[in-house]
């Protein structure tokens, strides 16, 4: 076992630990690691992934170490390493080394024994040559099968290897036989037929499915390769005397300064201490915009710097960085199983003892039906190649490891494949109003002049700022950052009072100007009518009277917006056939303003953080899949008790944590994508499971010859081998299409 295997933190004080687990075929491979590590002392929960070979195990510490898991995998007959970037390309190179062997001794056999005599080689002469070749075949290519075969059967299980190897090994030792002894396969006159290329086309087809399954594979987990690589393998750290030095990233640590040149990347989170650029941080949030970024602001690893050069001082140690986090999670999520799942699993489990039945019987059926033994043995040859219980250990774990990536290159981290599972088949998301579907800070939503003063928006707006600058209440905030916003240069003023909850009263550029609620700028003296409060009030907005020299100057609307895209988003996840539900603490009529401006048809208002989580519980007693957005610790109990709780990219640490799904950047498109990633995953799982079951149920009585009295063809063992490769390979293929979704 290697000494760099080290675990990382777990549930409950457990200790997690990823282990790549080598030799396994089909899903029989999988459960028996699986249950060889539930059985071990000391873990409390283990689960392995086919698609990416990978174990994740959960155990106590002092209870099991690391070594004793991997002695408990290399004991079912398995092995164990420390995970590797290249432990993909490394298994394909080796296929590909095999299936060359393979490859070259195997073509002058099937070439041979396909030809029927067409070719002018003497029969006695070509099953000799068929003999030698294909004993290299099967010894240096199909070794490695035959020793996982033997491997499996000695721990008390059979796997897709024990099927292979016996499928060859049957079809090989008949052709022995036949060659060495043609009157025990009863050829009394003339040579006994022989089917080496069978054997050969077995070893064959199964190595080329494999190989080009771990390619696959290797594009399935590229996700997580291509977050890796975004940061670079190495930093220039500056040194206190000004000079520049080349150091490792692993030797970063908080307090380092780290000089990023222009289109560099940036090795890890800091924050800026010299120099302004734009940063793309399109590989971390998914947001395409790069931003702009100047000395005292958050930048962090991954992210591409732009055209200036900056001075970062790292607050975050590599491992700690949030796309190192982010890579864990996923890697994570990746270890988990979805419900899902247990279907095929089970499935699976008692599928290759049921081939190899199927295959007892079938020889025995055709000799009590009169059949020679030569056509006994190749159909029950082709029973025992054709099955394939590695498509059906594949539909699931390959669906999701490319989901999964897909999903965070989009901004959606989930913390489990259940999660991306259970959001792909909600019909119901409640979304928290403030902060989620709305800005969640007032905004000057609207500005209306009084007319016949001779004034415009701009110069209304510069007088409020103005009176307002002093104030700290927050909506002289809004008013002061819409001022700024609209490029308004904001006037001095003099004689400033702000009377705490109810406005202000100023001098500006030599006018009077009050500004605030309407009953404060009527107790001033101003008439104010409600007229003009008619269409704030329509937008459920907070109106501020700006009344200059003692008359009503116009009125500012002031109101939390809708987010940016909030309208299509909403209109998307309606489209798909999920109802929006809106809840929020608010009154109902702001809340219900806001609801119709973004096409949100049930509102749930004046709701306390208890009642949150009690009407989530409620939508889910009418049978409601109910997924819970939000970002505000009064969301953690909601988020909790929705089926599924999505964490906005601005969510407090207590609502990330109650949360099964953060989206990294803090927009409600990332939403969006999640729901489609997650529905187009589960898609593509339900593709692939009604192949492998159907591939099955279809093309083993094929095999057995059923329709061959019917007058159908009968499958010979060569083709039932390239069918079996193919299956397996097609579920992969089909679940690399979500990396286009």
């Amino acid at each position: 076992m290697s000494p760099d295997l080290s675990p990382g933190p777990g549930p409950n004080g457990d200790e997690r630990l990823t282990l790549a687990i080598g030799g396994m075929t089909c899903a029989a491979c999988a459960r028996r690691v699986e249950k060889a590590l539930q059985k071990a002392p000391g873990v409390t929960d283990a689960v392995v992934n086919l698609a990416t070979h990978q174990a994740t195990v959960v155990y106590a510490p002092g209870a099991a170490t690391p070594a004793t898991l991997a002695a408990a995998v290399v004991d079912a007959g398995y092995r164990a390493t420390p995970p590797s970037e290249h432990a993909a390309d490394d298994e394909a190179r080796a296929l590909a080394v095999r299936l060359i062997v393979a490859a070259v001794a195997g073509l002058p056999v099937l070439v041979l024994g396909m030809s029927h005599g067409a070719l002018p080689v003497p029969h006695a002469v070509s099953v000799w040559v068929q003999l030698v070749l294909s004993t290299i075949v099967l010894v240096v290519a199909g070794g490695p099968i035959a020793r996982a075969a033997v491997g499996a059967v000695r721990h008390g299980g059979a796997d897709m290897n024990v099927l292979v190897t016996l499928g060859a090994a049957a079809a090989f030792g008949a052709s022995v036989v036949a060659t060495v002894a043609p009157r025990a396969m009863g050829a009394h006159h003339g040579a006994a037929p022989v089917y080496y290329e069978a054997a050969v086309a077995i070893v064959g087809f199964v190595l080329l499915g494999r190989w080009l399954e771990a390619r696959a594979r290797r594009r399935a987990g590229a996700a997580l390769g291509r977050l890796r690589a975004l940061v670079p393998p190495t930093a220039t750290v500056l040194r206190d005397d000004g000079a520049e030095a080349k150091v490792a990233l692993d030797r970063l640590a908080p307090g380092d300064r780290v000089v990023v040149r222009p289109g560099q990347a940036i090795p890890a989170d800091g924050e800026i201490v010299e120099g302004s650029s734009s940063v793309a941080e399109a590989v971390l949030t998914g947001e395409a915009m790069p931003l702009d970024k100047r000395p005292g602001d958050a930048v962090f690893a991954g992210t591409s710097n732009g055209w200036g050069r900056l001075v970062v001082r790292v607050t975050r140690a590599a491992a700690d960085t949030s796309l190192a986090k982010i890579t864990a999670a996923v890697e994570s999520a990746m270890g988990t199983r979805a419900p899902i799942a247990r279907l095929a699993d089970r499935v699976a489990g008692w599928l290759t003892p049921a081939v190899m039945l199927a295959a007892v019987v079938t020889f025995g059926v055709w000799l009590a039906l009169g059949a020679t033994l030569d056509v006994a043995v190749l159909h029950a040859v082709a029973v025992l190649v054709v099955a394939c219980p590695c498509a059906l250990g594949l539909a699931t774990p390959a669906a999701l490891a490319v989901g999964l990536g897909r999903a965070a290159e989009h901004g959606a981290l989930f913390r489990s494949a259940a999660a991306l599972e259970r959001l792909g088949s909600i019909d119901t998301v409640v979304v928290d109003k403030t902060g989620t579907l709305t800005e969640g800070h007032p905004l000057v939503l609207a500005i209306e002049v009084a007319p016949g003063r001779g004034l415009d928006e701009a110069r209304l707006l510069a007088l409020a700022a103005g009176a307002e600058e002093g104030s700290e209440h927050p909506l002289a905030g809004a008013v002061l950052r819409a001022a700024g916003a609209r490029g308004v240069v904001t006037p001095p003023a003099s004689a400033f009072e702000a009377v705490p909850g109810r406005g202000v009263r100023a001098t500006v550029e030599g006018h009077a100007v009050v500004a605030g609620s309407p009953r404060f700028v009527r107790e001033a003296g101003v008439i104010v009518d409600d007229a003009a409060l008619a269409g704030v009030r329509a937008r459920a907005a907070t109106p501020v009277v700006v009344a200059i020299d003692g008359a009503v100057a116009g009125v500012l609307a002031i109101g939390d917006a809708p987010r940016a895209g909030a309208v299509e988003v909403v209109r998307e996840l309606r489209d798909g056939g999920i109802e929006v539900v809106m809840l929020t603490g608010d009154a109902r009529a702001p809340a219900e303003a806001v609801a119709a401006t973004l096409g949100v048809a049930r509102v749930e208002a004046e709701a306390l953080p208890a009642d949150k989580a009690a009407r989530v519980q409620a939508l889910r007693a009418q049978g409601r899949k109910v997924a819970m957005v939000g970002d505000g610790v009064n969301d953690a109990p909601a988020l909790a008790a929705a089926e599924v709780g999505v964490a906005m990219g601005s969510a407090t640490d207590v609502a990330a944590a109650s949360a099964e799904v953060v989206l990294l950047r803090d927009e409600l498109g990332a939403l969006a994508a999640a729901v489609r990633v997650a529905r187009r995953t589960l898609r593509v799982v339900r593709e692939n499971l009604w192949w492998a079951l159907g591939y099955n149920v279809v093309m083993i009585p094929a095999a057995a010859g059923a329709l061959v009295p019917l007058g159908g063809p009968a499958l010979s063992p060569m083709l039932a081998s390239a069918a079996m490769a193919g299956s397996s390979v097609a579920v992969v293929m089909n679940s690399l299409r979500l990396r286009r979704a």
